[in-house]
């Protein structure tokens, strides 16, 4: 069957962000100081062979802090964490690591000053989506209200409309943001943004990238898991963009081969908390049924890099 031409255009930028990179490494740092058990509080990235990976040297994963005991170092996902969090650590003087993707916790900061500043926010995002949680839980309870699309905008009750203001998820659809974005300066023309937007940098480039590559496959696969927001995003963009077949697995098994037959040309991309090693995992399962090349379409390229907390950067 290998006889059959494919052509693979790979996407670049594609998975792992330089704030997944960095809450990964907070997790094997904190293993190799404290030993383990270490415990975190919630996936640490959206990926199941990540946190799986992880999982085996010795991360324990909860979904709360109450069911962490006191004297084992916890850490906080990429995602962030309401302040009440860190609040309940120090009270129980508990160790912790924050690994809240410093592009995240500008959102935060942000959503505080603005409160401070007595502005009502909204909040553009996925409700339920831990991000948003962590967002809104910055700030007293009522002082975020969240909207999901340009609907909710036209439905929202306010305190007063000349003090508002506005954040967003950081994984978000750049356009179906945009158009947020627009009805709320319609609906309230003195409503504050960002200065830069929040929509991360790696979540941009992913989408810029599947944007280039979307017209012109036969389909597009997305490596990456279905709880990840920026994933779901580039399968809708691919959508979007034309490409009548978009579809996101997790593994090469999940890859649906009756829905892929009569291709001659397929995109690849990785969300943002996805390894590259299942990348590589894909395309060589196309390679044992087709004659394969690949070609790299490289939209941007990305030079940054966070540094991890002091706690983990001093020796023991």
């Amino acid at each position: 069957m290998s006889a059959i031409n494919l052509t693979i255009y790979l996407a670049a930028p594609r998975g792992f962000c330089a704030g997944v990179d960095r809450a990964i490494k907070i997790v094997e740092m904190a293993l190799e100081k404290w030993g383990a058990p270490v415990y975190v509080r919630h996936e640490i990235v959206h990926n199941k062979f990540v946190v799986d990976g992880l999982r085996d040297k010795g991360a324990i994963f909860v979904e709360e802090l109450s069911d962490c005991p006191d004297d084992r170092p916890v850490i906080f996902s990429a995602h962030g964490v309401p302040k009440a969090v860190p609040n309940e650590a120090q009270n129980r003087n508990m160790v912790y690591v924050d690994a809240t993707c410093p592009l995240v916790s500008k959102v935060h900061i942000e959503t505080e000053r603005h409160s401070a500043a007595g502005l009502q926010m909204v909040m553009i995002g996925h409700r339920g989506h831990p991000e948003t949680i962590g967002t809104m839980g910055q700030v007293p309870e009522g002082e975020v209200l969240l909207v999901e699309t340009v609907e909710d905008v036209a439905h929202l009750s306010v305190r007063d409309p000349d003090k508002l203001a506005f954040v967003t998820q950081t994984t978000l659809s750049i356009d179906d943001t945009s158009d947020i974005v627009n009805a709320l300066k319609t609906r309230f023309p003195k409503i504050v943004g960002p200065h830069k937007e929040d929509i991360c940098y790696a979540t941009t480039n992913r989408q810029m990238a599947v944007k280039a590559i979307a017209p012109k496959v036969d389909a597009l696969l997305v490596v990456g898991a279905p709880n990840s927001s920026n994933s779901k995003r580039l399968v809708e963009v691919a959508a979007k963009e034309g490409c009548s077949y978009a579809q996101l697995v997790q593994r090469a098994d999940e890859i649906d081969w009756r829905a892929l037959e009569g291709i001659t040309s397929l995109g690849i991309t990785a969300g943002a908390s996805a390894p590259e090693v299942l990348v590589n995992e894909v395309i060589d399962a196309f390679r044992e049924r087709y004659s394969v090349t690949v070609e790299h379409v490289e939209t941007a390229q990305e030079h940054v890099n966070f540094k991890v907390p002091r706690v983990l950067r001093e020796t023991a």
